[in-house]
C-alpha cells in the first residue's frame, strides 16, 4: 500500500496542483485528504474540483464555514470564508457545477477508521476543530485523552505543523527523523502537514507518503507568488493571507 495524504490546501491551486504532479511522480495512485480544502486562499472552485478526485476526503472546519456559520473564526479568515461562499454560489458559476461542489462539501464525513488507523482534521477527540500543537507535548492530560481514543495511529492536520507525536509525549519534526519514520507498537498522532499554508517556517507545500508502514514527509516547491498576486488582487482576501505564504507562517 502506498497512499499520500494531505490536508489544508486552503484555496491554493498553485500549492495543489505542486503537490499532485509529485504524488504522481512518486507513482502514487491512492490520496487522501484530511480537509480543509477551501478557506483563506483564491481559488475555492479549482480546488475542490481537483479534491473530488481524490480516493477519500475528509470535513475541515473551514468547509464547514462555508456550508454553515464559520465559529471562532478571526475577522480575515471569517471574511475569507463568506467570500469563499459567494464564489461557490456565484451567478456566473454554471448552477450544476455550483450544487455539485456543495453537494461534494455537504456529504464530507468526520473521520476515517481503518485497520486500526484513524484519519481525521483536527484531532481524534474532536475531528473538526481542535488543535494538537508541539507544545502539547507538555500538556500530560491533553494528550492522554487524545491517545486513549486512538486504536493504533492516527493521522491529522489542522495546525499546519508537520511532524510526529508519541504516546511517550515526544514531538518529532521531519527535521529531527530526516523525513521519515517508521510506525511501530507504540500510538502516534502524525500531522501531515499542510499543502497551501505552512506554518513551520518552510513556504514549501507540505504532504506525507504513507507506505507498509513507513510515513515519510514531502516537501515540494511551489509557484507562491502567483498566489500571492491572487490574493493582493481579491480586496474581501486579506493581504496577511498572502503575505505569510512567503515565510511559511
Amino acid at each position: 500500500m502506498k497512499r499520500a495524504l494531505i490536508s489544508d490546501i486552503h484555496s491554493n491551486l498553485e500549492g495543489l496542483e505542486a503537490v499532485l504532479a509529485d504524488i504522481k511522480q512518486q507513482g502514487i495512485g491512492e490520496i487522501y485528504c484530511l480537509g480543509d480544502i477551501i478557506g483563506y486562499g483564491p481559488n475555492p472552485r479549482e480546488c475542490i474540483d481537483l479534491v473530488m478526485k481524490c480516493d477519500v476526503c475528509l470535513l475541515g472546519n473551514h468547509d464547514q464555514g462555508a456550508l454553515f456559520d464559520p465559529e471562532g473564526f478571526n475577522t480575515g479568515a471569517e471574511r475569507a470564508i463568506f467570500w469563499t461562499r459567494d464564489q461557490l454560489e456565484s451567478v456566473r458559476g454554471d448552477p450544476e457545477e455550483n450544487a455539485r461542489r456543495w453537494d461534494f462539501l455537504g456529504e464530507l464525513p468526520r473521520n476515517r477508521r481503518e485497520n486500526g488507523f484513524l484519519y481525521v482534521h483536527g484531532s481524534a477527540r474532536n475531528p473538526l476543530n481542535e488543535y494538537v500543537f508541539p507544545e502539547d507535548i507538555y500538556n500530560q492530560r491533553k494528550m492522554e485523552k487524545i491517545f486513549s481514543l486512538i486504536e493504533q495511529h492516527c493521522f491529522q492536520g489542522h495546525t499546519h505543523v508537520p511532524g510526529v507525536f508519541t504516546q511517550s509525549l515526544n514531538f518529532l519534526s521531519p527535521e529531527e527523523i530526516g523525513y521519515e519514520y517508521r510506525l511501530a507498537d507504540e500510538k502516534t498522532m502524525v500531522n501531515v502537514g499542510s499543502v497551501g499554508q505552512p506554518r513551520d517556517g518552510d513556504p514549501r507545500a507540505c504532504y506525507v507518503i504513507l507506505e507498509d508502514g513507513t510515513v515519510k514527509f514531502r516537501r515540494v516547491e511551489y509557484d507562491f507568488e502567483k498566489t500571492i498576486q491572487k490574493i493582493y488582487n481579491t480586496p474581501e482576501l486579506d493581504n496577511f493571507l498572502g503575505d505569510r505564504l512567503r515565510e511559511g507562517r
